[in-house]
């Protein structure tokens, strides 16, 4: 029964100590630097469907939201999952623009 026991607490012990599925995910994206990018905002909606579409400016790894006044309008620049830009290393634009 003992035996039992402690091979119970091992299990629950090695299931919590793995990763989730987002963290290997996250890690993954952080350690490549890359993110998936997308030429429409309708295919980065549909890859990250709960997730904020962003413009990201890919010379400068910043990014601005959706409303803002250079989202969609720059060069060198394509619509990828926030959360992913964010796990990468890119930033949100400070200045709101």
């Amino acid at each position: 029964m003992l035996k039992r026991a402690v091979a119970a607490a091992l299990l629950a012990l090695a299931l919590l100590s793995f990763p989730s599925t987002a963290q290997v995910k996250a890690t993954a994206v952080a350690a490549s630097g890359t993110v998936t990018q997308f030429p429409t905002d309708t295919g980065a909606q549909a890859h990250c469907p709960r997730d904020a579409v962003v413009w990201l400016d890919t010379a400068s790894s910043v990014y601005p939201e959706k409303g803002m006044r250079r989202y969609g309008r720059t060069k060198h620049s394509a619509y990828v999952c926030q959360k992913e830009a964010d796990a990468a290393g890119d930033r949100d634009t400070r200045n709101g623009q």
